[in-house]
C-alpha cells in the first residue's frame, strides 16, 4: 500500500483503540524502552505526545531517561519550511501549543542535531525495512538526515510493521528500530 492510504487506515486504527488497549500497549512499549542498551547516550530526543491523536504517551519515557541522568531534547516546528529546531527540555521549561496543538518549548537552550544520540520518532505505521509513515509533512525525514552518523533512530508504534510501504523514496530515512507491543 501507499503512504496516503496507509495514513488514513492507521489513523483510524489508532483512533479505534480503547483506553485499556492503549494502556496495555504503552506498558509493553515502556518495558522494551527500559531494556534498551544506552551506554554512551547523553542526549535523548523525544517527541511530545498529542493526546488528541492518541499518540503514545511519552512523559513516562522522559521521566525514565531523566531518572538515569540523560538530557531530554524536544523540537519546535518551523511551519514555513517544515523543519524542526531542537531544545533541551528541563523540568522548568515552559511549553506552549503551536497553532496545530503541538506543545513546544519557550525560551529553552537550543541544541544542534549533531548532539543527539538517541531519537524517538512518532509514526502511524512502519514496514519491515523500518521505513515509516508519519503525518506527511517530512519534518522528521529532514531532521534525521542532519543527525550524526551514529545516532540511533527508534520509532514508537502501537502496530506491528507491515511488509512494505510501496512508495518509500530516497528522501525517506529508515529507522534503526521500531518498538511496538509484542
Amino acid at each position: 500500500m501507499k503512504k496516503q492510504e496507509l495514513r488514513k487506515i492507521y489513523k483510524q486504527k489508532r483512533n479505534d483503540l480503547t483506553e485499556s488497549q492503549i494502556q496495555e500497549f504503552q506498558e509493553n512499549i515502556y518495558e522494551q524502552i527500559y531494556d534498551l542498551e544506552i551506554i554512551g547516550v547523553k542526549n535523548v530526543h523525544m517527541f511530545l505526545s498529542l493526546t488528541k491523536f492518541k499518540e503514545i504517551e511519552t512523559q513516562p519515557i522522559i521521566n525514565y531517561f531523566r531518572s538515569i541522568k540523560k538530557r531530554i531534547v524536544v523540537s519546535k516546528s518551523n511551519l514555513e519550511n517544515n523543519t524542526l529546531s531542537h531544545f533541551y527540555l528541563e523540568e522548568d521549561t515552559v511549553l506552549e501549543q503551536n497553532k496545530y496543538g503541538v506543545p513546544e518549548p519557550v525560551n529553552a537552550e537550543q541544541v544542534d542535531e549533531k548532539e543527539l544520540d538517541l531519537i524517538f520518532v512518532p509514526l502511524l505505521i512502519s514496514d519491515e525495512l523500518n521505513y515509516r509513515v508519519g503525518y506527511g509533512k517530512g519534518f522528521y525525514d529532514r531532521f534525521l538526515s542532519n543527525c550524526k552518523e551514529d545516532a540511533k533512530f527508534i520509532g514508537l508504534n502501537y502496530f506491528k510493521p507491515i511488509y512494505q510501504i510501496e512508495d518509500s523514496n530516497d528522501f525517506d530515512i529508515p529507522l534503526h528500530q521500531v518498538i511496538y507491543p509484542k
